[in-house]
């Protein structure tokens, strides 16, 4: 007789929703979470699992990954870019040939390190170029395959080598969101393609004709970038795609005057224009309750993992959320939570999810750590016990 590799859970025992009080939680056989009781003595049936009083949360949300292009299995490398983001693609085209970059068993390899530390769901930048067409598209998704369903994912078909500079690929980019992925991408349109104007209407052309997002690269900084971030939100109304635009990185938006700043994300929150952060250390962090009070979310990504732009990488989101508020200087309880809650529940939204949450009719996706309190574990940041994704037993 076979098993499957990722078994059904149909109860989870004796475990603290957010640290509240112990309780039982009932999964169905689609993966959806049917009832939440106070724990109760209960015989063990097949599909139970004993949470030992242990700290649940929802599953972890990766909302900016490049589960594509990482040398995650292989010997080490040395980095050998340079410290420009053209100087960075210039080294990956040069390497990820003979690196094997994108395959399916590296995907799977950074999958399996992401799900031990919790992550459940993906928004995740697949490289689409005029050397790779679509291919990397079609092995992320056989790779997220072999997890039978039990991960969320979102594709953004991304044009890592440029937009305009490259003739082709806005063709490729078209082709993309013809065949179903969920967002096209861009990158730095003035300091890629020295044409921001022409970039993004390329970009808002084939999303208003497909009907899919755009989720965006933006590295450049200060009064460059908060121009850039000007033409996105002039074309997101334009273009009527409130609600389906993405602003990576976005470092402009920490770096530019505070009075420009509260106009912007005001902007931003009126049209309901969403951001993705990967806490960048050397740069200052989205300033948390300004960016509440304007009405813009926004999420935490791993960005790259162990890949030919930085040795650096865990695939832990955990990990990238206690970057954020360590490096944000953020301490009360309060706020802790809602990074926690950033990192989780939060960021339903980011991988086409209306909730994300540990309550009745949601998907089960569950993290258990021995922690006293959401806060104790994004502080300490310890291993992830057990992890659920969709009802499978995923990790434990």
């Amino acid at each position: 007789m076979t098993t499957t590799p990722f078994p059904p859970v149909r109860l989870v025992r004796n475990v603290r929703p957010w640290g509240g009080e112990a309780s039982d939680i009932r999964i169905d056989e689609n993966g959806v979470v049917t009832e939440i009781t106070p724990a109760a003595e209960q015989e063990s049936a097949p599909g139970t699992v004993d949470g030992r009083g242990l700290l649940a949360i929802p599953g972890l949300i990766n909302a900016h990954a490049h589960v594509d292009k990482s040398w995650w299995g292989h010997p080490w490398q040395s980095y050998g870019g340079e410290q420009s983001t053209e100087g960075r693609i210039r080294h990956e085209r040069e390497r990820r040939g003979e690196l094997g970059i994108p395959s399916i068993d590296i995907t799977r390899a950074v999958l399996d390190e992401s799900v031990r530390t919790g992550t459940t769901a993906f928004r995740t930048h697949v490289d689409v170029d005029l050397g790779l067409g679509l291919d990397g598209i079609s092995i992320v998704r056989d790779a997220f395959a072999q997890f039978d369903g039990a991960l969320g994912l979102q594709i953004v078909a991304f044009p890592q080598d440029g937009v305009l500079r490259r003739p082709g690929v806005v063709d490729l980019l078209a082709q993309a969101a013809a065949a179903g992925v969920e967002f096209i991408g861009g990158l730095d349109p003035a300091a890629i393609d020295r044409d921001p104007v022409g970039q993004l209407d390329a970009l808002f052309d084939i999303a208003a004709e497909h009907g899919c997002g755009i989720d965006i690269h933006l590295h450049d900084g200060g009064e460059l970038g908060a121009f850039e971030l000007e033409l996105i939100a002039e074309r997101t109304e334009r273009y009527g795609l409130q609600g389906r635009v993405n602003v990576a990185h976005g470092f402009a938006i920490a770096q530019i005057p505070e009075t420009r700043r509260r106009d912007l994300l005001q902007t931003f929150g009126q049209l309901d224009i969403t951001w993705s952060t990967v806490a960048p250390l050397r740069l200052p962090q989205l300033p948390l309750h300004e960016f509440a009070e304007a009405r813009v979310d926004f999420a935490f990504g791993t960005d790259g993992i162990r890949d030919l732009w930085s040795p650096y990488g865990t695939g832990d989101l955990l990990g990238i959320a206690w970057q954020y508020a360590r490096a944000g200087g953020v301490v009360r309880d309060e706020d802790l939570l809602r990074v926690v809650e950033i990192a989780s529940s939060r960021a339903a939204r980011f991988v086409g999810r209306e909730v994300h949450d540990l309550v009745v009719g949601s998907r089960a996706d569950i993290v258990l750590i021995d922690a006293e309190n959401p806060m104790d574990a994004l502080v300490r940041t310890p291993a992830r016990e057990i992890v659920i994704g969709g009802g499978r037993l995923l990790h434990a």
